[in-house]
């Protein structure tokens, strides 16, 4: 019999209290590009609702996709790491996830963690900093010498939090981010937005502050927003969203307005030939904390991986009223 670990597992189709139980399961067995990784912090994310949501009656899963811990062993080709390493990572949607003693992660989308920062600060960054980069500077291809105006509608939201400040440390665009109650608001303008908007009529709060249009328009919340977007943009504008099923982007085309879908589990589940930018992105980001220019979007921490704190952290994300992100550490 092989060894085993506890993992918290959550069950679709249970009442809230039952939804996570604690549970012995085997010890994952590494691939060969693998480390295996004792968790010491991971953090909640949308998408670990999302997939618990998607699953059948009956069905059940380990979540977790982002997490910060020490390598205990590697699999036999790997060359970036090594036992007793401090890592960070998001992991990949389509194996067992981070909410375990142990954790199974492609060495080629893992960096060391930020030395300045603790196990929950770190595990509070991959997965929405991997988002916001990929989202800036692959599917809006901002750089660093790029002016004009970026909307980032969700500001305060766990991408928009890291979005906001990889904005204005490594490019010249001035950033609005929407908000709408005075300490999301408040947070915003903490982590360096320029301006700061109403989203519930986003054309009558955002073309005061941009009267020469948008060039850039982040969408964490674009069902009913399309229209707006096509009126806010300028000709030839681009948007980038992350939830999902958009509506119609019919009325973008008369601006020949780019519509782009960012997914940032796109490269791990593909395997596609560039799958090492995840880690070294994550790396250049560790290097930011460090220097300072970029700081933890943590705003919650919950002490011990477990059922409890597990139904606690899903119920603030699905209050939809949580600020930055949520991390909850191993005892």
């Amino acid at each position: 019999m092989g060894q085993t670990m506890m993992a918290v597992v959550a069950h679709a189709g249970r009442t809230a209290q039952n939804t996570f139980t604690l549970d012995e399961v085997p010890v994952p067995i590494l691939r060969p590009r693998d480390l295996l990784v004792r968790v010491r912090a991971v953090s909640v994310n949308p998408v670990d609702t999302k997939m618990l949501k998607r699953l059948p009656d009956g069905g059940s899963i380990t979540l977790g996709y982002d997490a910060a811990g020490v390598v205990e062993s590697v699999g036999a080709e790997v060359t970036g790491f090594t036992s007793g390493d401090e890592v960070y990572y998001a992991g990949d949607n389509t194996r067992p996830g981070t909410n375990a003693e142990l954790h199974a992660v492609d060495e080629r989308i893992v960096a060391r963690k930020p030395a300045t920062l603790d196990w929950a600060e770190a595990a509070a960054l991959p997965l929405t900093t991997i988002t916001a980069w990929e989202s800036l500077f692959e599917r809006l291809r901002l750089r660093a010498d790029s002016t004009g105006t970026l909307l980032i509608v969700g500001g305060a939201g766990g991408v928009g939090s890291v979005m906001i400040q990889l904005a204005r440390a490594l490019t010249g665009v001035t950033v609005i981010a929407t908000a709408s109650r005075d300490d999301s608001r408040a947070w915003v303008r903490e982590l360096g937005a320029d301006h700061v908007a109403g989203h519930r009529d986003l054309v009558a709060e955002v073309a005061p502050l941009a009267p020469d249009g948008l060039d850039w328009v982040f969408s964490a919340h674009t069902p009913g927003n399309i229209e707006a977007y096509a009126s806010l943009l300028r000709p030839f504008g681009a948007i980038v969203a992350i939830d999902d099923d958009p509506g119609s982007i019919l009325p973008l085309k008369p601006k020949a307005i780019s519509f782009h879908w960012e997914y940032m589990f796109t490269r791990i589940i593909n395997l596609t030939p560039d799958v090492a930018e995840q880690g070294r992105l994550l790396a250049a980001t560790a290097g930011l904390v460090d220097e300072g220019r970029l700081r933890s979007t943590l705003t919650t921490t919950l002490h011990g991986l477990n059922p409890a704190t597990l139904s606690a952290a899903h119920e603030l994300i699905g209050s939809g009223s949580s600020i930055g992100k949520i991390a909850l550490t191993v005892q």
